[in-house]
């Protein structure tokens, strides 16, 4: 396994005070996988105190102990932050993931420690002085063979988010749940563990899903065969039909938004709410993944707007069109969700979306709306024209007549205004 330059010279520090640095977690998981390593987590065996960790990582770089008492430190190096921790074990004393009763034991062996973890492909370690991969729970094995397993009942139950991370592994890794995992996540939904999660952590994890897995509808399949599809507002009352057009938009919406384009996150909910029928129900899902209001506002505004997409491909003055929906939400980011609509509906492509989204370009409006020609300064600078309520009514008239092309600069719009065409 190749490591950083500097893990290597900790570890050999290390072994001077007879402790031994392990690789652990997902870095040893993606290793196989062939996937790129961005982050490494380390555990420490041999040490009593955290302190000696502390004062050996200091003289290298940085460190930062925001989780000292739970044996965690933060390493930081040319740029680089790693996690150094002692190995521990959890025990579940009350609700929520905060209900655990933290046990820190630098004399503990791996496969000890390594148990706590949800699944045997994240409870792998590689050994940096023996340059050797460990595996208690056969991890490497499950992976060749493309299962997903839980390591312990009792630990993997305590903590009920991991139902939801095993999903989107599955979905994110080509990966199949195996039976005995299958059937303890039904259990636990039976028994409403679910219901402890609060939503912040379950929508870390549909954000990855989302955003990472090149088939999303691969993890929504499992989530409704392990019976949590009840906890989404609305997607767990679609029909058969439309619940197989949101499947097929998202695996469609992935494939679009493929190179992670900014706004992804919303294009992705976007396509799961297109079937729904009023925007309370928009609301209903996405307020229950977040309370984030920008996010809701902006799903929201692509449900209710995405439809015209279609209508305008047969509209007979599409530059009016498209810069009257321009006001609204972004044309490229409405395109894109009438394309998968499309795709999921027909199985063809939207052939019209390209056209839209060139006279899009040629309007200036791809992304917004054009500038009002007019406000209300200039109509003060206009004879027999005083502060009024009625300004924003004189003003929205201009507008209009702006985006149907009928005024090209501000000099027509002013003239507009002179000859008082606005009172027609």
């Amino acid at each position: 396994m190749n490591l950083p330059s500097i893990l290597h010279t900790i570890s050999d520090d290390l072994q001077k005070q007879h402790a031994k640095v392990i690789v652990v977690g997902g870095s040893v998981r993606d290793y196989f996988l062939g996937l790129p390593i961005k982050d490494y987590d380390l555990e420490v065996y041999g040490l009593n105190r955290v302190e000696t960790l502390e004062k050996v990582l200091a003289k290298y770089g940085k460190v930062k102990l925001v989780g000292k008492s739970f044996g965690v430190l933060k390493f930081v190096y040319e740029g680089e932050e790693y996690d150094f921790a002692f190995p521990r074990t959890e025990r579940k004393t009350g609700s929520g993931h905060r209900g655990f009763d933290i046990t820190v034991d630098g004399t503990m062996d791996f496969q000890s420690a390594a148990r706590r973890r949800d699944f045997t492909i994240n409870a792998m370690g590689y050994d940096i002085a023996e340059k050797r991969f460990l595996d208690p729970f056969g991890g490497r094995k499950d992976l060749e063979e493309k299962i997903l397993r839980h390591i312990d009942d009792n630990t993997f139950t305590e903590d009920p988010l991991r139902l939801y991370r095993g999903v989107q592994f599955c979905a994110r890794f080509g990966l199949s749940m195996h039976a005995s995992t299958k059937m303890l996540c039904r259990k636990m939904v039976e028994e409403g563990m679910l219901e402890e999660l609060p939503k912040e952590r379950i929508f870390d994890e549909i954000k990855k899903l989302l955003l990472q897995a090149k088939r999303p509808s691969v993890g929504f399949v499992l989530i409704k065969e392990l019976g949590a599809l009840r906890y989404f507002p609305v997607l767990y009352t679609l029909h058969e039909t439309p619940w197989q057009q949101t499947l097929q938009r998202l695996d469609i919406m992935a494939e679009l938004t493929n190179e992670r384009i900014e706004r992804a996150l919303v294009l992705m909910l976007s396509a799961l709410v297109y079937s729904f029928q009023s925007e309370e129900e928009v609301r209903a899902l996405i307020g229950w993944l977040s309370d984030e209001v920008k996010l809701i506002t902006s799903v929201v505004l692509l449900w209710r707007y995405s439809r015209r997409v279609l209508e305008i491909a047969g509209s007979e003055d599409i530059d009016t069109a498209v810069r009257k929906l321009s006001v609204h939400a972004d044309i490229s980011e409405l395109v894109l969700v009438a394309k998968a609509a499309y795709r999921a509906q027909t199985g063809r492509d939207f052939e019209a979306a390209e056209q839209i989204l060139k006279r899009a370009k040629v309007l200036g409006v791809l992304h917004s709306a054009p500038k009002p020609f007019l406000q209300g300064r200039d109509l003060l600078q206009l004879p027999g024209f005083s502060p009024s309520p009625k300004f924003k009514e004189i003003l929205d008239k201009v507008y209009e007549v702006q985006l149907e092309g009928r005024i090209k600069t501000k000099e027509e719009a002013l003239m507009f205004i002179k000859k008082g065409e606005y009172l027609k």
